[in-house]
């Protein structure tokens, strides 16, 4: 089942953005997908879904963003080494 979602922007905002309106939908699931996921709501692959891209692909795309593609703390992750030894 799919569900379309519809916003109202001006058009005033494509142009200083430099993005088409396909491109702009496209971003704007990238960034809510993205920040779903660094917030740890969603899995990355359920991320990658809702981006409408592939798992590397989303990858890549969130590491342009500056986000971390590690759902991880340093505290978890160093009780997994401690667990691991």
């Amino acid at each position: 089942m799919k569900f379309k979602v519809m916003m109202e922007f001006n058009e005033s905002v494509l142009p200083a953005l430099h993005k088409s309106p396909q491109e702009f939908a496209n971003e704007i699931r990238l960034l809510a997908a993205a920040k779903w996921y660094e917030l740890g709501i969603v899995s990355q692959e359920k991320a990658a879904e809702i981006a409408g891209l592939n798992r590397l692909h989303f990858l890549l795309a969130i590491s342009r963003m500056g986000v971390s593609p590690f759902q991880y703390t340093a505290e978890e992750v160093l009780k997994e080494v401690e667990d691991v030894k």
